[in-house]
């Protein structure tokens, strides 16, 4: 399927959303603990897709998102986000993000985002 990137400063979180995307068939090429590191490794992996969590440390989920599209501006990102992070949400969609999903998620939102975001 598609070669992904998970970026999150939570293990447990990077963990869950692992699983479901290899549950789902595609590749993980490359796991972020940072939006610095998340930037980073987006230009050496090139992935299909990212999924960029909001609240990291070093550099938070938005400035890295802006990082990325600056560098490849069809780049799809999916961004991870806490509830009552609406604004936030709305400012990375109107900057070029793919969708959103709103921890805690289950399976079938993570599946229906990433199918949206790479028109699968």
């Amino acid at each position: 399927m598609a070669r992904l990137m998970i970026a999150d400063d939570s293990m447990f979180m990077r963990l869950m959303i692992k699983n479901i995307l290899l549950d789902l068939g595609h590749e993980i090429v490359a796991e972020a603990s940072n939006g610095l590191e998340a930037v980073s490794l987006f230009i050496q992996h090139s992935p299909d897709l990212i999924t960029l969590d909001i609240t990291m440390p070093e550099m938070n989920g938005i400035t890295a998102l802006k990082e990325i599209k600056s560098y490849k501006s069809d780049a799809k990102v999916i961004m991870v986000s806490a509830m009552g992070q609406q604004s936030i949400v709305i400012e990375a969609i109107s900057m070029g993000a793919s969708d959103f999903i709103v921890k805690p998620f289950d399976k079938d939102r993570v599946a229906e985002a990433i199918q949206r975001a790479l028109k699968i």
